[in-house]
């Protein structure tokens, strides 16, 4: 199968050009970000913080975002989001130029961007189905991975270099401008979807009905729900240690720069890239449900390694199976949940799905600024990748999941 497949076809090709550009944004932007908190403030715990109160209105928001996703023209949604999230960044660009920026701000603009962003997820996850045919998911699902990993390798670099030469607003001033793209590459398609009637039983019913039913639907699998379960506890244990102690441990356990850091999360997103090619070449995947968790432990050895090694080579290596192992265990779901979930109902079962990945993470990322600042960077890394891989290995013992095809 080709993986260029779904390009074939316009809606997807726009889809998916848009958001490319918005990823390539948004990776100056973390970079960025998290480099002047800890050059500002020394602090996990803020670092930790800032990632809470972006996480935190998501939490919320998000089961009336997959609502929304399947009651509203999902393009428009999407279009407003991106548009509403320029405006915020836009704002940070301009008090860090005027050298105003404080970390209220920060706070105040995290909490908008997260209830922003409740919106487009959901409508995002949803809408990728609907502009590609069934046979070409795997090809689609492929490319969206394969545009965010390639923007987590291109972006670090250049995010590091324009850190490095004072540039900090202008890296906040392109990602409020992929925003604008992203909305605009929208427009062709904006009325996907508008022309579909209503079932009867659709407009009469409220939206509690709605969010009642889809999760319904995630209860009435246990695939689905068993999985979601995971997937929250591993957003504290195997998903917050890369966010908020990664800088920490290229500072002060590899006493390197923000070069390093760059390195590292590129070298994370290359792994990404050979994970969503080989992947996005098989038109079915058998055993989805051994090789989704298989992917998951050894994701997890991948990050035990970066605590362990002590030097930048062995993070390095251990950060390339990681980024392969999840990005490819995400590939995976996706592919299982768009196929199995009816298409009226996939905006309600992501926003679930979602909402379950995103519950603990507030929690996962103050827990985890405050355990770096005092146990060490080092450690969180062994020790979530060690409690990930051992609940793992305790998921699979129920066959719902283990023969999952």
């Amino acid at each position: 199968m080709n993986l260029t497949q779904a390009l074939r076809y316009r809606p997807f090709a726009l889809l998916w050009s848009g958001q490319t550009i918005s990823r390539f944004g948004d990776s100056l932007y973390l970079i960025a970000l998290m480099w002047w908190v800890v050059e500002k403030t020394g602090s996990a715990s803020v670092a930790g913080n800032v990632s809470f109160f972006t996480i935190l209105p998501m939490v919320i928001f998000l089961l009336v975002g997959g609502v929304a996703a399947d009651r509203l023209p999902r393009v428009r949604v999407m279009i407003a989001s991106d548009w509403a999230r320029a405006a915020l960044v836009g704002l940070i660009a301009l008090l860090v130029a005027t050298d105003r920026l404080e970390i209220w701000h920060i706070y105040a603009v995290s909490l908008l961007f997260g209830f922003v962003d409740a919106f487009f997820q959901p409508a995002y996850s949803a809408l990728v189905p609907e502009v590609t045919p069934v046979q070409y998911l795997a090809s689609a699902n492929a490319l969206t991975s394969l545009s965010r990993t390639l923007s987590g390798i291109v972006g670090p670099a250049v995010g590091a270099a324009l850190v490095k030469l004072g540039g900090t607003p202008t890296a906040f001033a392109l990602n409020a401008l992929s925003f604008v793209v992203a909305g605009a590459c929208l427009i062709p398609i904006r009325r996907l979807g508008e022309d579909k009637p209503k079932r009867d039983d659709v407009a009469a019913r409220g939206p509690l009905s709605d969010l009642r039913e889809g999760l319904r639907v995630v209860f009435a699998d246990p695939w689905l729900w068993i999985s979601i379960f995971y997937f929250t506890i591993l957003s504290i244990t195997l998903f917050s240690p890369i966010t908020i102690s990664l800088p920490f441990l290229v500072e002060r356990d590899l006493k390197a720069d923000v070069d390093a850091l760059g390195l590292l999360t590129a070298i994370s997103s290359f792994g990404s890239i050979v994970a969503a090619v080989l992947l996005g070449r098989v038109a079915r995947l058998r055993r989805r449900g051994l090789l989704l968790y298989g992917m998951v432990i050894l994701g997890s050895l991948g990050l035990m390694l970066v605590g362990l090694s002590g030097t930048l080579f062995g993070a390095a290596l251990g950060l390339f199976v990681y980024g392969a192992m999840i990005s490819g265990m995400i590939l995976v779901w996706l592919n299982t949940m768009q196929e199995r979930v009816p298409g009226e109902l996939l905006g309600r079962v992501s926003s679930v799905d979602w909402f379950g990945s995103l519950l603990l993470l507030p929690i996962g990322y103050a827990l985890t600024g405050i355990l770096t600042d005092r146990i060490g960077a080092s450690a969180i890394f062994v020790g979530g990748g060690a409690i990930s891989a051992g609940l793992c290995l305790l998921i699979l013992l129920v066959p719902a999941i283990r023969k999952l095809d």
